[in-house]
């Protein structure tokens, strides 16, 4: 039996990744068997930098496209569902204009079109879908919900502890994770039943605290917060870093409002001056840590109960920290230590130690390692005793984690609400034939209703 095949875009803020997925046709209510046969990073930047150009937005996916024809046999293409999921970078398009964001999609979803696929929509996830579909991916890829048993049939596995997501994109950043008790705001609730278990989650979404936001509104924060606008400190820069920066190119993105006297200067000088404390405590302003009305909270007052259970951390959690070579369980006190050392380094040094890595890239791995510090520790309220059920990962069984492959079994149906019994064939075929014989024993009765009333009428013209 031929394998079928999925496509799903994952159109992030920062870029695009195609995902081509595998699984056998005739397993299509089952799990543990589909597979990630490729993953294709689009070039460029994400969809929603293409808003005054839209149609180069749907060009840039056609390369992925057409790697993807030459992986999915010609015979199965026309019957290979195929999705685009938008996140964060098009909800803060949608929100900055939406005229421009439906462009894109036009776009985008005409450049699909054009390929013998069965193309099922382009669309943008909500947060809560993001996280939710993030851990359905992480708890599906590690068997915690259904597995395959000795017995040769799916069981939920006896007391499997479902695990946590952590996700970090460019524009947002998700947790999801199942709570010991109730939880008391319905908008960061989601109920769900797989294979016949009921899941009551936490899930929770932060627009514009994604890296690549929370790192311009540290800039403009330092920015604003600077003696003399034309040269700015950054604390997070290696020392001896500069460049200059266009003001256009900073307040450039709904996550970075314009100050109310804005600055008369053009472009500004941003030296970076190496201080791993005041990086921290810069970094610690982006957020509002007190929990208000609320007494258990995550951070901006948005109600979250304790962290439960262990986590799989990914995307931009585990890439950052991985940079490091912090990604292995090491201890707090160790993870902390190592990224103070890399913060107080000087620029020369950073370049000597790390020769081939993009200086874009590589002026920003002490923030962004801060970054996730705060956000896990202050943020999330993970602490010393918590930090061990982290775990930073990218693959799992060489699939990419994510919430595409969750998206994916979502719509495609391969995630029942039931757990799939082997002997439901035979109870279908069952139901078929009784529901035939019904129909039989009705068409009888029909007729002889009428042969009754056929003889009556004889009989009374008889009489006559």
């Amino acid at each position: 039996c031929s394998p079928q095949y999925g496509l799903v875009f994952d159109a992030g803020s920062t870029h695009t990744a195609l995902y081509i997925y595998q699984w056998p046709a005739d397993k299509e209510n089952g799990t543990g068997i589909v597979s990630q046969v490729e993953a294709c990073t689009v070039h460029g930047p994400g969809i929603s930098s293409y808003a005054d150009s839209p149609a180069l937005a749907g060009a840039s996916l056609k390369p992925c496209l057409d790697k993807a024809m030459t992986i999915v046999p010609a015979e199965l293409q026309r019957d290979t569902p195929t999705y685009l999921g938008a996140t964060a970078g098009m909800r803060l398009l949608r929100e900055e204009n939406s005229t421009k964001a439906e462009r894109v999609f036009a776009e985008v979803a005409k450049s699909i079109r054009q390929y013998p696929v069965d193309f099922r929509g382009a669309r943008i996830l909500t947060g809560n879908e993001e996280g939710t579909f993030g851990w359905i991916t992480v708890n599906y890829l590690l068997e915690t919900l259904v597995k395959f048993s000795f017995a040769e049939k799916w069981e939920h596995p006896e007391g499997a502890e479902v695990l946590g997501a952590l996700d970090l994109g460019g524009a947002s950043t998700q947790i999801t994770f199942q709570p010991g008790g109730t939880i008391e705001d319905q908008n960061t609730s989601i109920l769900l039943r797989l294979y016949g278990s009921n899941y009551s989650l936490y899930t929770h979404s932060y627009l514009c605290y994604g890296q690549t936001q929370a790192l311009k509104r540290l800039l403009a924060a330092l920015c604003e917060g600077s003696s003399s606008p034309q040269h700015v400190l950054h604390p997070c820069y290696p020392k001896g870093y500069q460049e200059n920066v266009t003001t256009a190119a900073l307040y450039d993105s709904p996550c970075v409002p314009t100050p109310s006297t804005p600055s008369t200067a053009q472009v500004f000088t941003v030296t970076g001056t190496g201080d791993p404390a005041e990086c921290k405590r810069a970094i610690e302003k982006l957020f509002n840590f007190s929990c208000g009305a609320h007494g258990t909270c995550g951070f901006n007052g948005i109600y979250q109960p304790p962290v439960r259970g262990q986590f799989f951390a990914f995307s931009g959690l585990y890439y950052n920290l991985h940079f490091l070579n912090l990604t292995s369980g090491l201890s707090l006190m160790s993870v902390n230590a190592t990224i103070w050392v890399f913060c107080a380094k000087d620029w020369k040094e950073v370049q000597k130690d790390f020769p081939d890595v993009d200086k874009a890239y590589l002026r920003n791995y002490c923030a962004a390692s801060s970054y996730v510090l705060t956000l896990l520790l202050q943020g999330y309220k993970f602490n010393d005793k918590t930090w061990p059920n982290i775990h930073f990962i990218q693959k799992v069984a060489n699939t990419d984690v994510g919430w595409t492959l969750g998206y994916m079994l979502n719509l495609t149906n391969m995630i029942p609400l039931e757990t799939p019994q082997r002997g439901i064939a035979l109870q279908r075929n069952i139901w078929i034939a009784a529901t035939i014989v019904l129909f039989i024993m009705l068409f009888l009765c029909f007729w002889l209703f009428v042969a009754i009333c056929h003889q009556r009428k004889l009989a009374s013209y008889e009489t006559l």
